[in-house]
């Protein structure tokens, strides 16, 4: 029977490709998305992957959501927190809405996602969470304080996660992408972009496809044996 898999921010950008990958594994698909509906139906019209809304910051929306998926889909076997937002400034400048809206979506959803999924997983004895981390989790970045501190919040919960999954048969793990040619990158003034690009080792930016083949290996049953890692994808720009 065909595995059935949740990608939150799964259609747009990084998530897109997750989907896809998982797709094209032979897994059922869920598709989250936060709230560009016509970006979704595009998404969905095109792969065929089923799209579902709802706020991954808000715990009951997760709760429900993956309550509908395992309804119409079935039980949910692997979880990909991959959603996230950005509100950059600096600290003087950030305001609390900004810190908390950042750290409610980026590291709580990944424990709304998990507390609606985990106990079903470690009931049937195999799952797979993958959290989507940051190399800006793992070395910092100026202006960056509460997206820093989410993602690597996002690598500490994945290891302490991972501890109690393990004889459950169920896998958490990360990846911690460096800097991928999404939309969110694009929106970097070009004289940034430039001075990012001229400090990774490989000379470019990732792909998204990149990123999707490695979240794909740890989703899959070859990766039993993997859990409580993080995997950085990031062309040599932070060895970790």
């Amino acid at each position: 029977m065909a595995r059935v898999a949740i990608v939150t921010g799964g259609t747009r950008g990084i998530g897109e490709a997750i989907s896809i990958a998982l797709r094209d594994m032979g897994m059922k698909v869920a598709a989250n998305y936060g709230g560009n509906a016509q970006k979704a139906k595009e998404f969905t019209d095109r792969t065929g992957i089923a799209s579902y809304q709802w706020d991954v910051g808000d715990h009951q929306a997760c709760l429900d959501g993956c309550a509908q998926v395992a309804a119409d889909l079935g039980p949910v076997d692997v979880v990909v927190n991959n959603a996230g937002i950005t509100r950059d400034g600096v600290l003087q400048k950030m305001s609390f809405d900004d810190w908390n809206d950042v750290m409610r979506i980026n590291l709580g959803g990944c424990f709304n996602m998990a507390k609606a999924t985990f106990g079903s997983m470690r009931e049937r004895g195999w799952g797979r969470i993958v959290n989507i981390g940051s190399v800006n989790g793992q070395a910092g970045q100026y202006g960056q304080v509460n997206y820093a501190a989410a993602k690597s919040g996002i690598h500490g919960f994945t290891k302490a996660l991972a501890q109690e999954g393990a004889k459950y048969g169920v896998t958490v793990n990360a990846i911690a992408p460096g800097y991928i040619d999404t939309d969110m990158v694009a929106a970097v003034p070009a004289p940034v972009l430039e001075k990012i690009v001229a400090k990774i080792p490989v000379g470019r930016l990732g792909h998204a496809e990149e990123i999707a083949r490695g979240v794909a290996f740890l989703c899959s049953e070859d990766a039993g044996f993997v859990t409580g890692s993080t995997m950085s994808i990031n062309g040599g720009q932070h060895m970790y």
